[in-house]
C-alpha cells in the first residue's frame, strides 16, 4: 500500500535485523525479500505501544494454526527460498475457534451485550481531522456486500466461471445442488 502511495511506512510498523525501526518503503521491500526485517506485531516494535502483547497475540495464532496440524512456521512460510530468491509455496495451517455462546450466558443476552459494546465503539468520540466513522470488525465487508447485492452481486470473472462449471458437472452431487450458477442465466 505504502508503496503504490509513495509514502513511507509508519515508525514501528517494521524492524531490521539490526533493530533499526524502517520507514523507508521501497528498501522495506527489497529488504523482506531477503530476510532482513520484519513486520513488527500489533502494537509495533518495544513496549510503548503495548508491542509486548501483539507479540503474545501473534504468538498464539501462529501456535494454533501450526502445532495442531504439526505445520511449518516463521522462515518455512516466508514464501520465497532465501538461497534463490524464487518463490515457494506457503502451506499456511489454519486455526477456527467456535464457541456456543448458549453454554455461558442465554443467545438473547450475549446479543444484547454485544451489540451495546459494538453501539459504544461506533459511538466514541471521533477525531476531528478522522474520516467521520468508527468501523467495527466486519462492517466495511457488510457494506460492500450490500452494495454488491443491490448492483445484482458479484461479479465472477470468466475463468472461474469456466472452473466453477467443470467443477459442478465433474464432482458427484454438484448438479443437483447447483442446477443453475446465477452467471448462467
Amino acid at each position: 500500500k505504502y508503496a503504490r502511495e509513495g509514502v513511507d511506512t509508519p515508525r514501528g510498523a517494521v524492524i531490521d535485523d539490526q533493530g533499526v525501526e524502517r520507514t523507508d518503503t521501497e528498501g522495506i521491500l527489497r529488504d523482506m525479500v531477503l530476510g532482513k526485517c520484519a513486520l513488527t506485531p500489533l502494537g509495533g516494535a518495544g513496549d510503548k505501544m503495548g508491542g509486548y502483547k501483539g507479540y503474545g497475540w501473534a504468538a498464539t495464532v501462529e501456535l494454533l494454526s501450526t502445532a495442531f496440524q504439526s505445520g511449518p512456521w516463521g522462515e518455512d512460510i516466508c514464501g520465497l527460498d532465501r538461497a534463490t530468491g524464487k518463490p515457494k509455496p506457503m502451506p499456511l495451517g489454519h486455526f477456527f475457534l467456535a464457541i456456543d455462546v448458549e453454554k455461558l450466558c442465554p443467545l438473547d443476552t450475549f446479543q444484547k451485550n454485544a451489540g451495546e459494546f459494538l453501539q459504544a465503539l461506533r459511538d466514541s468520540r471521533k477525531a476531528p481531522t478522522g474520516p467521520g466513522r468508527i468501523w467495527t470488525a466486519g462492517e466495511p465487508e457488510n457494506d460492500a456486500r450490500v452494495e454488491r447485492m443491490g448492483q445484482g452481486g458479484m461479479k465472477v470473472p470468466v475463468p472461474l466461471q469456466k472452473n466453477m462449471l467443470a467443477l459442478r458437472d465433474t464432482r458427484p452431487g454438484l448438479k443437483e445442488k447447483y442446477e443453475k450458477f446465477p452467471f448462467e442465466e
